[in-house]
């Protein structure tokens, strides 16, 4: 059965706990998360884009040495680029970060308001939120061979019908083979599933 569901049904409730917006990176591995929702203003993504911001967010270098909840106001790392009081001015006023996982897997979110603080118990909520998705979203350790078998006849350029005479299997036995790696893999379409699994030397 298909996790996308639940994380979206938490995602809305991460949205409910954050009116200015969120971001949320789920399973960082080399730079690159498995999983990323941003819902902060249009604006801000593109001028937090266009300046790289990502590398020189102190909340988000907050959130890669550190696990748990923190204010924005309260991070203690310098922000020599003024990236908080620029954040401020799309109505970003008041955040928190929160951070869970292995270096080699780790899960960053944060959260922000307009009009005041979050209260310790609105982020220990999110956190929760955060650390559900998080185990949810755990990458497999391996996939069946027949899933792997048809995801690399993808990888390989083959089209269904090729890949499932290539497998001696019917093509709506591939398609299932196709599905069943995709649900695996927290994948919507079957090239992010090819993908994925490369990234995690599972074909």
């Amino acid at each position: 059965m298909s996790k996308a569901p639940v994380i979206d049904l938490l995602l809305h409730e991460v949205a409910l706990a954050a009116p200015a917006g969120f971001a949320v990176g789920l399973h960082i591995r080399y730079v690159s998360p498995l999983i990323m929702v941003n819902t902060y203003p249009e604006a801000w993504q593109e001028v937090y884009t266009a300046k790289v911001y990502g590398l020189r967010d102190p909340t988000l270098a907050w959130g890669l040495s550190h696990s748990g909840t923190r204010r924005w106001s309260q991070i203690g790392l310098p922000d020599p680029f003024g990236l908080l009081t620029e954040a401020a001015q799309f109505g970003l006023r008041y955040g928190m970060i929160s951070s869970t996982g292995p270096m080699s897997s780790r899960t960053i979110a944060g959260a922000a308001r307009t009009d005041r603080e979050f209260t310790d118990d609105e982020m220990a909520h999110i956190h929760r939120i955060v650390q559900r998705m998080h185990d949810l979203t755990e990458p497999p350790a391996r996939l069946s061979r027949p899933q792997a078998d048809a995801l690399r006849c993808i990888a390989d350029g083959d089209r269904h019908a090729a890949a499932a005479a290539r497998l001696g299997i019917s093509e709506s036995a591939f398609k299932a083979r196709l599905t069943a790696a995709r649900q695996k893999l927290m994948a919507r379409t079957t090239a992010e599933a090819v993908q994925r699994a490369r990234e995690y030397g599972l074909i």
